[in-house]
Parts: structure tokens; C-alpha cells; sequence
């Protein structure tokens, strides 16, 4: 396929989103079946995020042109994808790279989100059947030629293991944080509790850690978290809830919370489900120096960072761990 026919399917796939046909919905709810954790409005949103962060014409052929892909490239790889599972559609951006670099795909999808990238798939194989040539699925990623890999700390060594010897991009955990200085508007903390509860706070850029000055008032962040308050109906979350709560009760800790967020000072970034972790900070350079320096952050929100309310937004160049995943493929043909 030549890049210009690539892109038309993925203008095409993106009409099938907005579409939102009945067959399109039957997939959806069943996904949400599967994983009580994916609920409708986080598939709607990782959807709506796709169709209008990333399938756009325009932007899609800029960023082809950015990165030399030509219209038919020589001699193209096979890569094999090893996709997250966290929240919906988290590995649609590593399968766009690779088929719009012009390289085949052949996915192992997580067990957690195998329903709604399948099906996409398939829809392309219906649109094209030429596509069974570009992508595939497989249970085991043997005699690819390059790996993007993505999971835990813990599955990073495995990869290494298996793919350390082909070019690779393997990654681990990362977390999002804040910095918040006390000059947030009411709409800036209402974006900021979209960045931090949207996907339960599943994914690498939710953002699960704020680090603010000293004497700061969190009565207007709290009450911006209420948004939320939803929440509590759905018995994982509130289960989680429950559970830490208890556990800084019991261990005599201080924490705030507003009956659906928990926050609490810890300096850890990450932070589990219904708990949101803070930090004082003395001065922002010497905060600065920390943050990026720190290979778990994937986004920084705030005044002089991503905005807030963008967190959940990435765009085509908003690559995971900052690793550009284009020019690894593109350096695959040379």
C-alpha cells in the first residue's frame, strides 16, 4: 500500500468512530463485559481522543512528511508489538507508527484490551484486504525483526530477555505528576481532576502525584475532584477506596479526602486507584531539576508545562517515555 492509501484508511477508520454505528457500540459494551475497569465514558474518550488528536488528515500527512516516509517504502520490517493492557486502545499509537512508517505489524495484544483492537483490525481487513499483509496477531512474537514492548518493571527484564538482541523499545512503568503554585483558576483544577481521574488513573500520563508550596489550601482541588464523586458506583473503585482508607486509618496517617479521592503526603509518583499522593516543594528549579531528571514521569502538568487538561490528550509526537518510536522505525530501513 502506498502511504496516501494508508492514510485513507485511517481517515476511514476514524469515520467509523464518529460514526458510532450500532455494530461499533456492541463492540464497545462488550469490551466494558470483559474488563470492568474499561467503563463506556473511559472508551468513549480514549476513542474520541484518537479520532481527533491523531487521525487527522492534515496532521497525519505532516507527520509522515517530518519523518522522510515515502509512498512506497523499500524493503520494510516486521515488528512485533507487545501492547499494554491499562486502559482502552493504549497500544493504538504504537500500531499507527508502524503502519504508517510503511513496516508490518504483528501485534500481541493484552488480554485486557484484546476486543476493541482486534476489531478494528478486522474492520480494516473488511475495508482492504490487502491489510491481512500489514497486520496481524499472534500469541507469540517469534522471527520479527525489531520489538516495541510495552508492560511493568517487572515483564521490562523479560523483554529484555527475549528482544534485547533485536532493535527494540522496551518500556516500563512511568506515572504522570503536577506542579500546582497556588494561582490555579477554578477551570485549571477542573482540568487538573480530568488528568488525574480519567481511566481510574490507570494510565502513565493520569496524573497521580501534585507537588505543592507549602501552606497550600487544597479545599478548591478537592472540591474540583468531586466531578468525580461518580465513581464510587462502580465496585472496583469504591473497593479500592475502602481498602486505603482503612489502611491509613489504621496506620494513624493523615489524609484528606472529599468521599471519592484520598489525598496524602507520600513521595512516591505513583499513587494506586482512589488515592492521590502530594508533596511540598521549596522552589521550582530545585523541583525542576528532580522531575526531569526522574525516568518514572512520563508528563508534568502545570503553569510552564503540558497544560492542564492535555495530560489524556497526546498527540502523533507525544511519544511514550519520550522515546521517539518514528525515528526508530524510520532508522529500520537504513
Amino acid at each position: 500500500m502506498t502511504l496516501q492509501e494508508r492514510i485513507a484508511l485511517l481517515l476511514r477508520l476514524r469515520e467509523y468512530f464518529l460514526e458510532n454505528g450500532e455494530e461499533w457500540q456492541e463492540i464497545k459494551e462488550r469490551a466494558f463485559r470483559e474488563n470492568p475497569w474499561f467503563i463506556p465514558e473511559f472508551i468513549e474518550k480514549a476513542v474520541e481522543s484518537i479520532a481527533n488528536c491523531m487521525l487527522q488528515k492534515d496532521a497525519l500527512e505532516q507527520w509522515a512528511s517530518d519523518y522522510g516516509i515515502t509512498e512506497n517504502p523499500v524493503s520494510p520490517k516486521t515488528i512485533g508489538i507487545v501492547m499494554a493492557g491499562n486502559i482502552p486502545l493504549v497500544g493504538f499509537h504504537d500500531l499507527l507508527c508502524v503502519f504508517v512508517s510503511g513496516h508490518t505489524a504483528v501485534i500481541k495484544p493484552s488480554s485486557k484490551d484484546e476486543i476493541l483492537i482486534k476489531h478494528l483490525v478486522k474492520k480494516m481487513y473488511e475495508w482492504e484486504v490487502t491489510i491481512q499483509n500489514h497486520i496481524s496477531f499472534a500469541e507469540r512474537l517469534n522471527n520479527c525483526d525489531a520489538y516495541i514492548a510495552t508492560g511493568s518493571n517487572n515483564s521490562s527484564r523479560y523483554f529484555d530477555y527475549y528482544f534485547g538482541k533485536y532493535p527494540h523499545i522496551i518500556r516500563k512503568n512511568r506515572t504522570s505528576v503536577a506542579v500546582l503554585d497556588g494561582t490555579e483558576t477554578n477551570a485549571e483544577l477542573d482540568a487538573l481532576a480530568d488528568d488525574a481521574m480519567l481511566y481510574f488513573g490507570l494510565g502513565c500520563r493520569n496524573i497521580t502525584q501534585v507537588f505543592v508550596p507549602e501552606e497550600y489550601d487544597f479545599i478548591p482541588l478537592l472540591n474540583a475532584l468531586r466531578k468525580y464523586e461518580h465513581f464510587m458506583e462502580y465496585h472496583k473503585y469504591k473497593n479500592n477506596f475502602d481498602y486505603h482508607l482503612a489502611l491509613l486509618i489504621m496506620g494513624g496517617k493523615f489524609y484528606m479526602n472529599n468521599d471519592t479521592v484520598i489525598l496524602t503526603s507520600n513521595s512516591s509518583p505513583f499513587s494506586p486507584v482512589s488515592q492521590l499522593h502530594y508533596f511540598n516543594y521549596e522552589s521550582r528549579e530545585t523541583l525542576n531539576s528532580i522531575l526531569l531528571n526522574n525516568e518514572s514521569i512520563q508528563c508534568i502538568a502545570g503553569h510552564g508545562y503540558t497544560p492542564f487538561g492535555q495530560a489524556q490528550r497526546p498527540g502523533l509526537k507525544d511519544y511514550p517515555d519520550g522515546i521517539d518510536t518514528m525515528t526508530f522505525l524510520t532508522g529500520l530501513f537504513n
